[in-house]
């Protein structure tokens, strides 16, 4: 007898071939029979109507922190996901050395916006090792979830605080080989590192990995390489904008010294920069001809996010601005009263060194969200541009005004300058292309200030009811197989007799997400954007249901990936 029959739903393999209904059976955590089933089950839910895939797979989260108050991964569950990669960008929880715990946590909240109240709340922080971290989720999460092991991480419990200002002598090298060995050989996925310009740790100081030669990079992807079912992840200054000759360089060198694929994050296409793409994708080029494979990760929607003068964002990455934003707020509030100083912003705002982060200063288009000041009652859902014309002001100067009578706390939504026509026919284009994939929510980061997690169903609605560009069965492939093929995730992706059943069952008429919204439910009493679901019928992990109808169930079958245990090798050449 099967343990579940979904019976009547168009199927929808994963494999992008065409949708048929009919039924699907599961015994045992997988997928016995496609098609038309007729065995016996022990429950038999109706699809009529429904579209049944696969689960989705998220191949750049930072839930390495919140799986372990939250085992559900929300949102991403409720919207369809069912596997997670984390570990990225360079930045994981382990190894960790013993009392060391703060620093990891401020860097954590500094880099990748990690509330530091709920990272010190949510959890006990006592294991050592990558293995024991590992441990600490197994059985009591309702994903799966993968962990790539980040060079911050491994370089700092190597050399400690000199991991911050040196280079590595070649000794310590060997040492992080040997310490990513241990954590590849405990379940690690592989190896993830950064050499971002907008990434410094909780004191201000350029993170671990920033200080690493190319030599020591190179040597850690020879060290991945070695071991079975690995991969590579990496961010460079680059990825922000446009990449320089020598990181296309390094992220090619890389790979084909780990004979590994290489992802990274995050491609953005802006018909306004169209040589963007064409730039960033010679990375995957070079690395083809020197026997690597690089891969753009590119997001298919939108997502929205908020500034705010107040904490870490966007904004502080404008080149100058940090060096006059990184005061206490008290003085902050006072550097934007100063007339001389405001200049100076929107000077450096304007200026070409600003590069992507231009598009942040179009000041008029802001729409001003939650504010706090009796001075700016009234002013949420307007744009900055109305209110100054109301006021006779420019847009700069009505924006600080706005902002200082909160005393830093407005929130502010920049309105997308890239979503043309012309911008949604190049990424289509690009979704086409086998050197780049979807992907790069950052589910698990930057809480109060975006939301990419709901990405699967927010694409899927824009294919069957929006603007079409890609056929359902197209975009189901693109967020299963696809991932799960460049990570060797063994029988994920797919739905097919003998895969695992990690399924989402949706309903192609209403399928969506709704608005973020901000709610304080993380340890510490901290708050984060998060979105519902809609028309999300069944969400399963190894056979279980985890999400019905939008909402968890409390089961927790998700599975730890591992390395060569769940992973087979996806070698580059």
């Amino acid at each position: 007898m099967l343990d579940l029959i979904i019976s009547g739903g168009l199927i929808v393999d994963g494999a992008g071939t065409p949708g048929v209904i009919g039924d699907v059976g599961i015994r045992d955590g997988r997928v016995v029979a496609v098609g038309a089933v007729t065995e016996d089950a022990a429950e038999v839910f109706d699809a009529t109507g429904l579209v049944v895939s696969p689960g989705i797979v998220d191949p750049h989260t930072h839930y390495d922190a919140q799986l372990l108050w939250d085992p559900t991964a929300s949102p991403s569950s409720n919207h369809g996901v069912t596997t997670v990669i984390g570990g990225n960008c360079g930045f994981t929880l382990a190894p960790l050395t013993p009392g060391d715990s703060d620093y990891l946590r401020r860097m954590m909240a500094k880099v990748e916006g990690m509330p530091l109240a709920a990272l010190e709340h949510g959890t006990d922080w006592s294991w050592e090792t990558f293995s024991e971290y590992l441990a600490k989720m197994d059985g009591n999460i309702a994903v799966n979830a993968g962990f790539l092991v980040g060079h911050c991480a491994i370089r700092r419990y190597v050399m400690g605080g000199d991991a911050i200002g040196n280079a590595a002598a070649p000794a310590q090298v060997e040492a992080m080989r040997a310490e990513l060995s241990t954590a590849i050989r405990a379940g690690a996925l592989g190896f993830s590192f950064t050499n971002s310009t907008s990434h410094s740790d909780g004191e201000g100081e350029a993170v671990a990995s920033r200080w690493a030669t190319p030599d020591e990079l190179i040597a850690l992807c020879e060290e991945t390489g070695l071991h079975e079912g690995t991969t590579l992840e990496g961010i460079v200054p680059g990825c922000l904008d446009q990449f320089a000759d020598e990181e296309i360089e390094l992220l090619a060198r890389m790979s084909a010294a780990a004979n590994r694929p290489m992802n990274w994050n995050v491609l953005t296409v802006d018909s306004r920069v169209p040589e963007r793409v064409a730039r960033q994708i010679m990375a995957s080029d070079r690395a083809a001809e020197l026997g690597g494979r690089v891969v753009a990760l590119t997001m298919p929607v939108q997502v929205p996010m908020n500034m705010s003068f107040a904490t870490f964002c966007g904004l502080w990455l404008i080149p100058g601005w940090q060096q006059v934003l990184g005061v206490p707020i008290p003085e902050r509030v006072q550097r934007l009263i100063d007339p001389d100083t405001r200049v100076k912003l929107l000077e450096l705002s304007q200026a070409p060194a600003a590069g992507v982060f231009r598009r942040l200063a179009d000041w008029g288009e802001y729409v001003i969200g939650d504010t706090y000041a009796t001075a700016n009652a009234g002013l949420k859902g307007r744009t900055v541009s109305d209110v100054a014309t109301e006021r006779g002001r420019s847009n700069f100067g009505t924006l600080l005004d706005i902002v200082v009578a909160d005393e830093c706390r407005t929130v502010l939504w920049p309105v997308p300058q890239d979503d043309d026509s012309e911008s949604w026919r190049m990424r289509a284009e690009l979704w086409a292309d086998p050197r780049a994939m979807i992907g790069g929510s950052d589910a698990g980061a930057h809480l109060d200030r975006m939301c990419g997690a709901p990405y699967p169903t927010r694409f899927l609605a824009d294919c069957i009811r929006g603007r079409k560009l890609v056929p359902l069965e197209r975009a189901v492939q693109l967020m299963t197989s696809a991932p799960a093929s460049l990570f060797g995730l063994r029988d994920r992706g797919t739905l097919a007799e003998g895969a695992i059943a990690d399924i989402f069952v949706f309903d192609p008429a209403t399928v969506d997400s709704e608005p973020a919204a901000l709610v304080t439910d993380l340890p510490g009493n901290s708050a984060r954007l998060t979105a519902d679901s809609r028309g999300v019928k069944r969400v399963m992990v190894n056979g279980v249901t985890i999400i019905i109808d939008g909402k968890a169930t409390g089961a927790t079958p998700g599975t730890v990936l591992r390395s060569g245990r769940d992973t087979a090798t996806v070698t580059a050449r």
